[in-house]
C-alpha cells in the first residue's frame, strides 16, 4: 500500500469513527431530552430554570473533563444542550440592554444559550420594566466592569425593584475593529460607545490616530452605521460582525486585556444553594464615625469573606450613601445567616438582593 493510499484509509477509518460517535451523541442528547420533558411534566407547571441546577451541571463537565477540548468549549455545548432541553419544557423570554449585537445580548447567549427568545430594551429601566411586568421572564442587566467600573443605573434601580438576583454572568469583554472598508488603512471613521473609545484609547493612537471617533448610544448600533457607511468602522464583538455583515480587521484591540463585565440575571423566585454561590445586599450605616465598619464586622466575625463594597449617594441626604456588599456564601448558609441577622439589627436600612450561583466560566 502506497503512503497516499495508507492515509486516505486512515482518514476513513477516523471519519467512520466520528460518524459512529455522533449517531450516538445523538440518541443520547433525545435521551436527555427525554428526561427533560418528563422533569417539565412532573413539575406540573412550576419554576423550570433552576439557576443553582445548571451551574452544578457546568461545574461538573468542566472538573470531568479529560480533554482535548478546553473546558470553556465543553460547557459552552452543555450550555448549549441545556438550552435546548428547557426550551422543550419552559421556552424562556430574556430582557437586554438592546439593540441585538450588544455585549449585554452576548452575555444572554452565554449563560441562556441560543433557544431563549431575547427582548432587546433600548434602556437599562425598559429591561428592569419588562420583568417586572412579567412582559420577559427574566433580564439582564450589567452591573460592573473590570476597568470602567460600577453600572450606576443597575444599582440605583435594585433599590425598589420587586426582583431578585437569582444568577451571575461574568463576560470576556474582546474589542474588535470591525469594517468592510478592506483594511484598517481605509478606515475613515470609528463609531462605538464612549466606554468602548475609553477601553481602546492607546491602539486607536498608535494605529489609527487621525481618524475621527463618534460615540453613539451602543456598539451594535456602531455596527449598524459601520454597515451603512463606505469607509466606517465600528468597534464591538464578534456577535456584531455577524448581525450587521462586518468583517473583523482587528481582533483584541482593548488595552486591558482581562476587561471584563459582570451581569446579574434578575427574576422572581429564590435560588437555592449550589455549593459555590455568592450574596449580594444593599444598606445603609448612620452618620457617625466608624459606623461602616460596625456594619461590616458581623462578617469578620462570621467568617464570611467580602468579595466588594461599592457606595452610592443615598438621594435622601447631603453626604449620605448607601452600600452595595457581595459576600460568598449563600444566605441560608450559616455564618451568612448568622452575619445578616446582627446586620438587620444594626443598619438603619437593608435590602437583601439575592443569593445566586456565582458564574462557572
Amino acid at each position: 500500500m502506497t503512503a497516499d493510499a495508507k492515509r486516505d484509509a486512515d482518514l476513513a477509518a477516523h471519519r467512520a469513527a466520528i460518524d459512529a460517535l455522533d449517531r450516538e451523541i445523538l440518541a443520547r442528547l433525545s435521551a436527555r431530552a427525554g428526561h427533560a420533558q418528563a422533569i417539565g411534566r412532573l413539575k406540573e407547571g412550576g419554576v423550570a430554570y433552576r439557576p443553582e441546577r445548571e451551574a452544578q451541571v457546568l461545574a461538573r463537565v468542566i472538573a470531568d473533563n479529560p480533554g482535548p477540548l478546553p473546558a470553556e468549549a465543553v460547557a459552552g455545548v452543555f450550555r448549549q444542550v441545556m438550552s435546548a432541553c428547557l426550551a422543550l419544557e419552559q421556552p424562556l423570554s430574556i430582557a437586554y440592554l438592546g439593540p441585538p449585537g450588544t455585549y449585554s445580548h452576548a452575555a444572554v447567549d452565554k449563560h441562556f444559550g441560543a433557544c431563549v427568545r431575547g427582548e432587546p430594551c433600548a434602556t437599562i429601566d425598559e429591561v428592569f420594566r419588562a420583568a417586572e411586568s412579567g412582559r420577559s421572564d427574566y433580564a439582564v442587566v450589567p452591573v460592573e466592569n473590570s476597568t470602567e467600573g460600577a453600572v450606576g443605573r443597575t444599582l440605583d434601580l435594585m433599590l425598589a425593584t420587586p426582583l431578585a438576583i437569582c444568577g451571575e454572568i461574568r463576560l470576556r469583554i474582546r474589542q474588535n475593529l470591525l469594517s468592510n472598508a478592506g483594511g484598517v488603512e481605509r478606515v475613515t471613521r470609528i463609531y462605538s460607545h464612549a466606554q468602548s473609545l475609553a477601553q481602546c484609547v492607546q491602539w486607536l493612537a498608535r494605529q489609527l490616530p487621525a481618524v475621527p471617533r463618534v460615540a453613539v448610544a451602543s456598539n451594535a448600533e456602531a455596527a449598524r452605521l459601520a454597515a451603512a457607511e463606505t469607509g466606517a468602522a465600528a468597534i464591538a464583538g464578534e456577535n456584531a460582525a455577524a448581525i450587521y455583515g462586518l468583517a473583523v480587521l482587528a481582533p483584541n484591540i482593548e488595552d486591558e486585556p482581562n476587561n471584563t463585565t459582570r451581569f446579574w440575571v434578575l427574576g422572581r423566585q429564590q435560588v437555592p444553594r449550589s455549593g459555590r454561590d455568592e450574596t449580594s445586599l444593599v444598606l445603609s450605616a448612620p452618620n457617625r464615625p466608624g459606623a461602616v465598619h460596625a456594619l461590616l464586622e458581623p462578617f469578620a466575625k462570621h467568617g464570611v469573606s467580602m468579595s466588594r463594597l461599592e457606595s452610592r449617594p443615598a438621594r435622601t441626604g447631603l453626604w449620605e450613601y448607601l452600600f452595595f456588599v457581595d459576600v460568598e456564601g449563600h444566605s441560608s448558609d450559616t455564618g451568612v445567616a448568622a452575619a445578616l441577622g446582627e446586620l438587620k439589627q444594626k443598619a438603619p436600612f437593608i435590602k437583601i438582593l439575592g443569593s445566586y450561583p456565582a458564574a462557572v466560566y
